[in-house]
């Protein structure tokens, strides 16, 4: 819904798909604030988009396999119907923001079907305000990880897990529930906002300024 397809993208993932069975991850490029206003033409978003700086991108040219089920991202992808279907396609028990990509990655390498990036199948993601790490999606995201935990054995979205818990949000100690300790704050969403400059908001660059506080704290003690 917040993708814009470039006029080739169809026409990509279809090329790859003919020769190849498995789940393919084309471009995505993020646009700023005010890109599609009033006229605009997709040729003309290569100006102002930008890349992800956590996401690694495409390869030079055709498909590059990816060895890592937890690169899966549901924002762009394309695989052959029979193929979705007869995996079971997206478990439907996740409820709200967090986790489902995770859990169709892991069934998918269960299954033994294959993961790559691809150059094209590009979209352009359009700008929205968001939070990262997601804290106005806090309970879902709890929720999401323990039932992933009920699936797989284990916790997904450890890197949200653990600024929350740097953040003085939650006891996520292994073994037991994921406790709330407090409801996130004004500052907490001052925090982790995206900036109208911005055109993605960034759980990296959030969790590195929360450790160094830690760190100066324990200094400081």
């Amino acid at each position: 819904m917040d993708c814009i397809p470039a006029p080739g993208l169809v026409v990509d993932y279809a090329g790859h798909l003919a020769t190849y069975d498995g789940l393919l991850m084309g471009e995505v490029m993020y646009l700023p604030g005010g890109a599609t206003k009033g006229d605009w033409r997709s040729e003309d978003f290569a100006a102002v988009a930008v890349r992800h700086s956590d996401r690694r991108g495409p390869p030079a040219e055709g498909i590059e396999a990816c060895g890592d089920y937890r690169c899966f991202w549901s924002l762009n992808f394309a695989m052959r119907r029979a193929t979705f279907l007869a995996v079971g396609g997206f478990h439907e028990g996740y409820n709200g923001y967090g986790g489902e990509d995770t859990d169709f990655g892991k069934v998918l390498d269960t299954a033994g079907v294959p993961i790559a990036w691809i150059k094209g199948g590009l979209a352009h993601h359009q700008y929205h305000p968001h939070h990262m790490p997601p804290v106005h999606h806090l309970d879902s995201v709890i929720r999401n990880a323990e039932l992933f935990e009920a699936r797989w054995g284990y916790r997904t979205m450890g890197h949200w897990l653990h600024a929350f818990r740097l953040m003085g949000l939650i006891d996520d100690r292994p073994g037991q529930p994921i406790r709330v300790l407090r409801r996130p704050d004004d500052a907490d969403f001052a925090l982790t906002g995206q900036q109208s400059h911005q055109p993605y908001a960034n759980t990296a660059s959030v969790i590195r300024l929360l450790e160094e506080r830690v760190a100066a704290s324990a200094a400081a003690a």
